[in-house]
């Protein structure tokens, strides 16, 4: 691949050139794709990483910076970041999934009701859960549902909420431990 091509392919793209954009997918696709599934083993999520790394690649072409790295070490590097971001998705959500007393309660599940075992005890537990849900002070709340049910990551929450991010952790800390302790009061009771 030929590095003089590639810089001159992004600094038409940062000149809105679209032609430019479609020439660097056909040149590194594949390779993209390629580090995609490699960390992902999806190939549906990798054709995601492949579209937004080229989307990225598009919108950030005019910050490329040559001294720091070839144009494909960057692109590849982007393409790097999205895969793994996308890991770290998939990982908190399997971790929440498995933790106890906490996603199983709050999941509806698709099967249709039939008053009876598993399907009761689902519809109990997040009946449960619903009523100690608001009892977590407010900014706790709101950190735990944007961390597990939209998926943001702790650095995105702080930027969202414009909160040091050491404040975000804290507060998601505390909100499972106030859920557990909850969780664990009511069903001793029961």
């Amino acid at each position: 691949m030929d590095d003089d091509n590639d810089r001159a392919l992004l600094r038409r793209m940062a000149a809105g050139d679209e032609a430019a954009l479609s020439t660097l997918y056909d040149l590194w696709s594949e390779r993209v794709h390629s580090i995609a599934y490699w960390i992902l083993k999806d190939p549906d999520e990798a054709d995601d990483v492949v579209e937004e790394t080229f989307w990225q690649a598009w919108r950030t072409a005019g910050r490329y910076d040559r001294e720091r790295s070839a144009a494909s070490t960057w692109l590849m590097v982007m393409a790097r970041s999205r895969a793994l971001d996308r890991l770290r998705s998939r990982r908190r959500r399997t971790d929440w999934s498995s933790a106890p007393l906490t996603l199983s309660r709050l999941r509806d599940e698709a099967e249709p009701v039939d008053h009876s075992g598993r399907q009761l005890e689902l519809a109990d537990e997040k009946s449960l859960l619903a009523s100690v849900l608001p009892s977590l002070p407010a900014d706790q709340r709101a950190a735990l549902e944007m961390a597990y049910f939209e998926g943001l990551t702790h650095g995105e929450i702080a930027q969202r909420t414009s909160q040091p991010l050491g404040t975000v952790k804290t507060r998601i800390r505390l909100a499972m431990q106030k859920l557990r302790q909850a969780l664990g009061q009511v069903e001793e009771g029961s």
